[in-house]
This record gives C-alpha cells, sequence and structure tokens, in this order.
C-alpha cells in the first residue's frame, strides 16, 4: 500500500471513531441541558476541526489534537473557512474546550492537554482575534503583516 492509500485509510478509521465521539459528545451536551441550536453548533464546530483540521495534513486522532488548537484558531481556520470571524473563533474555542473536557471526563486525555488547550485559547486569543482583523483588511496587501512575520 502507497503512503496516500495509507493516509486514506488511516483517515476513514479515524472519521468512524469520530462519529461515534460526536455522537457521544452531543450525549453529553444534552446532559448539560443546553438547547438543541447551541448542542448543534458545538457539534458542527468540532466536526470542523477533527475530521477537517486533524485530517488535512496528516491522520490525527482526536484526542491527539489538543496540541493543534493555536495553528487551527490563529491560521488555519482564518485561511480556509470561509465563515471565520472573530466571533466564529471565539465559538470554535468554546466547542473545543467543551469537546476535550468530554475527551478528559472519559479519560481519552490527560489533564495536562486540557489544561494546556484551555491556557492556550486563554492567552493566544486576543492575537487570534487581531489576526483575522489583520486578514479581513483590505488595506493590508503583504501577508507577513497579517500572520506577524
Amino acid at each position: 500500500m502507497d503512503d496516500y492509500a495509507q493516509y486514506e485509510a488511516d483517515c476513514e478509521k479515524i472519521r468512524k471513531t469520530n462519529d461515534k465521539l460526536l455522537n457521544d459528545f452531543g450525549s453529553w451536551l444534552k446532559a448539560s441541558k443546553l438547547k438543541e441550536k447551541t448542542i448543534k453548533r458545538h457539534i458542527d464546530n468540532v466536526d470542523f476541526y477533527i475530521n477537517e483540521f486533524l485530517l488535512y495534513e496528516d491522520a490525527v486522532e482526536a484526542k491527539n489534537g489538543a496540541i493543534e488548537i493555536g495553528m487551527f484558531l490563529g491560521y488555519w481556520f482564518i485561511r480556509k473557512a470561509m465563515w471565520a470571524s472573530p466571533a466564529q473563533i471565539k465559538s470554535n474555542a468554546a466547542s473545543l474546550k467543551k469537546f476535550y473536557t468530554f475527551l478528559f471526563e472519559k479519560e481519552l486525555i490527560e489533564k495536562e492537554d486540557l489544561v494546556d488547550l484551555k491556557t492556550s485559547i486563554k492567552e493566544d486569543m486576543p492575537e487570534w482575534i487581531a489576526t483575522i482583523d489583520r486578514y479581513d483588511d483590505d488595506s493590508i496587501t503583504d501577508m507577513d503583516e497579517v500572520w506577524g512575520l
């Protein structure tokens, strides 16, 4: 089997696991008495993260994806999601905090991974918002300026 075929097979296996995780996550959210609309938003946000971003270049399982939050919210999401906005970055951050809390409660990730994710979101959110504001600013034509290079 060549590398690409192996990657595709790995991704397909991960997607099946992700489907179960998303269903269980939805049940976990329902137990929190959240509104259906809120639950759907969280599931949609997490689905995009674990089935698009984490599988974009490599086959990364959701449980190993907490460390990728900065790359996702500070760069990839801004470039790849046409609906990216400061509000959407915040919405995704909230969803991913809930999802990784769920994974921690299921003992699929370590406490340190959850703490690191929450710390990264808290500390890096202002820069992510500033980055999307620069990205959406038509007066900025040098992409190095957008990304702070």
